[in-house]
């Protein structure tokens, strides 16, 4: 009879890739919000001055950041316990 279960490393790339699949959503929704604030869209107004970011916009710049970094931090391990 086989375990429910299955082995810790399956479980563990299993729980990783949900959570890759969490992340890449929240990090979709978090630029699909930027690029509402910028007043453009994918082919929208593309603004050729310099302007820096304030308050929400570079908090949410931030957290793009640091999602794309968890997110490479969990690919690499869930490659490594294939």
């Amino acid at each position: 009879m086989r375990d429910i279960e299955g082995s810790p490393s399956k479980l563990m790339a299993t729980y990783l890739n949900v959570v890759q699949v969490l992340i890449s959503v929240v990090i979709v929704l978090v630029i699909l919000t930027q690029v509402k604030e910028a007043g453009g869209g994918l082919f929208g107004n593309a603004q050729s001055t310099f302007r820096t970011r304030r308050g929400l916009e570079k908090t949410l710049f931030q957290f793009t950041i640091i999602l794309a970094a968890v997110f490479l931090i969990v690919s690499i391990l869930s490659v490594r316990l294939t």
